[in-house]
């Protein structure tokens, strides 16, 4: 039977992965996929999780399963997190919500539930994107239209092009939006320019589709949750995909939160049964452990103040390793100006070089990273800068 299926080309990400582990350069460099890495290039597990997970291995009597919702204290917290403490959605009781498996379960999902509501649905995603998002919400159903968002020769965001683009949608198109931390390029959006997509949106009627997987990864837990703020505050609708790998560091727990805001208390109830409905028929009950530990840590405050502080430490080496590169071009001479770099946040950056460049830097000098020229922030050192500053820019 499976032989008519046809062969796929490997995942570029993944693939990029498989390559870096045979490569036998000592001296090779892994900027591709997106984990969180110290100094000595591990990924640790963070203080604040490792202490949870104390607290849950004394806790836990049973692995019967949990509600179908998941844990509600987890996605309690989760909400604060994200909508804020005094939240008027909340409030009003305008929020469905669920664990799911990951950024990618909550996208899934989310998309699934969208398609319940209509045949024909456009959700317009950002170019580029992350290259799970269009797998991942078109395989729902969903129609995939794309928006300009970043210019390579500007090295910053088309903001014109995107409005642009955007005054197309009509009433019941969906929008994807990332919250912060915009992957792969990281380049965000100012509030100024959130505002300005908020009068788009009360405008022209589409639903905001707000992923963030990087909160306080920016300019803060804070400052990172304006745009979603805002949108929920002031529309009737809007969704949201979060994850808890990278705040986290749950990365193998497949920890996220989707969650539904409504235009009312009556809504949210449908909402959160459909969208129960919709986990139920792809893989029934969500799983426990990561949320059980985002859960004992929003709710103790000391663990919630360790956490917060690794999450800012996490955020503030990203920012010193861009520094540390660019300083590096300009040490050795690059003819490239680099200091977009600076202006970018998050774990990723683009270099805004040309494929051709970055295969050539990979096969000359064993620098791993996708095409695009995305880089993964956090794979930069004190004993790699060096060889990546000169890598760079031997193709220029």
């Amino acid at each position: 039977m499976f032989e008519v299926l046809p062969q796929l080309s490997p995942d570029p990400i993944l693939g990029l992965s498989a390559s870096f582990r045979e490569d036998t350069n000592p001296a090779k460099i892994d900027l591709g996929v997106g984990v969180y890495k110290d100094e000595q290039g591990k990924t640790p597990i963070m203080s604040s999780v490792a202490k949870a997970q104390n607290i849950l291995l004394e806790r836990e009597t049973t692995k019967t399963y949990i509600t179908p919702q998941g844990h509600q204290g987890f996605i309690d917290g989760m909400l604060k997190l994200l909508l804020g403490e005094n939240s008027k959605v909340m409030m009003a009781d305008r929020v469905a919500a669920v664990m799911a498996p990951g950024g990618c379960g909550s996208l899934r999902i989310l998309s699934e539930l969208l398609a319940r509501c209509g045949d024909n649905l456009k959700c317009w995603v950002s170019d580029p994107t992350w290259a799970n998002h269009i797998p991942l919400i078109g395989s729902a159903g969903l129609e995939i239209k794309t928006y300009p968002y970043f210019d390579k020769e500007a090295a910053g965001i088309n903001f014109d092009a995107m409005m642009e683009t955007l005054k197309q949608t009509g009433k019941g198109d969906i929008v994807l939006l990332h919250g912060c931390c915009h992957n792969p390029t990281g380049a965000d959006l100012t509030n100024a320019q959130w505002d300005e997509i908020l009068v788009l949106a009360q405008e022209r009627g589409f639903l905001p589709f707000i992923d963030v997987a990087y909160l306080g990864f920016g300019d803060g837990l804070e400052e990172d949750a304006y745009g979603i703020r805002l949108l929920a505050e002031n529309l009737p609708e809007v969704i949201i995909a979060a994850s808890c790998s990278k705040n986290f560091g749950l990365y193998r727990e497949r920890t996220g939160l989707a969650a539904i805001v409504t235009n009312d208390s009556a809504t949210r109830k449908i909402a959160q049964g459909q969208i129960q409905s919709v986990a139920r028929a792809i893989y029934s009950m969500p799983p426990s452990w990561g949320g059980a530990l985002v859960d004992i840590i929003l709710a103790d405050t000391a663990l919630k103040n360790e956490w917060m502080t690794e999450v800012n430490e996490m955020r503030n080496r990203m920012s010193s390793l861009r520094t540390m590169l660019v300083d590096k071009l300009t040490e050795n001479g690059a003819d490239k100006d680099f200091s977009f770099l600076n202006t970018q946040k998050g774990m990723f950056s683009y270099l805004c070089i040309t494929p051709e460049q970055v295969r050539e830097i990979r096969a000359k000098h064993a620098v791993y990273f996708v095409d695009s020229s995305r880089i993964n922030v956090a794979g930069i050192n004190q004993n790699n800068v060096d060889t990546l500053a000169k890598a760079l820019i031997s193709v220029l």
